[in-house]
């Protein structure tokens, strides 16, 4: 599930800090970067831990002390493994969400992917259907267009 978890990030963090300036490109790379985990399970599965996405925002922080630019546009790496947690459910997983306090053995984790069953298919579709309402939004359809954003990283809603 790739298209669930980036057009929900997307539109959360559009809809909750209404910043025209937010860059979304590493919000999209950290949104998805836990699908490694829920695809491989295993010890793959802490990326899908709030420890994890936690100790991303504490390095983020430590290292742009003083460099205003690099942290903005660095923080949405760890927001995006935050709200891959939330709206992949990782919190239904005990020992996956909360390790290594929960326990420190995830060799016998299943990935999450595979836990949901047909739901995975659902909201794959659903996060597709939205992807595509989003770039229709924002006129990013052309390539054109789209290479732009690559560079820029803004969305602005009209």
């Amino acid at each position: 599930m790739l298209f669930w978890f980036i057009a929900t990030s997307v539109l959360t963090i559009h809809y909750v800090f209404t910043d025209p300036q937010f860059d979304y490109r590493m919000l999209i790379v950290g949104s998805v970067i836990p699908v490694v985990g829920d695809a491989g399970g295993g010890w793959l599965s802490a990326l899908n831990s709030v420890t994890v996405a936690v100790a991303v925002l504490v390095v983020v922080m430590a290292a742009t002390v003083g460099r205003r630019p690099t942290r903005r546009f660095l923080l949405g790496l760890p927001i995006g493994c935050l709200l891959h947690s939330v709206f992949g459910a990782s919190w239904n997983t005990t020992d996956v969400f909360w390790w290594p306090f929960a326990g420190v053995d995830l060799a016998d984790s299943q990935g999450m992917v595979f836990s949901r069953g047909v739901w995975s298919v659902v909201l794959e579709l659903i996060g597709l259907g939205l992807t595509w309402w989003i770039l229709r939004r924002h006129q990013l359809l052309s390539f054109g267009r789209l290479r732009a954003w690559s560079r820029d990283g803004r969305l602005t809603f009209l």
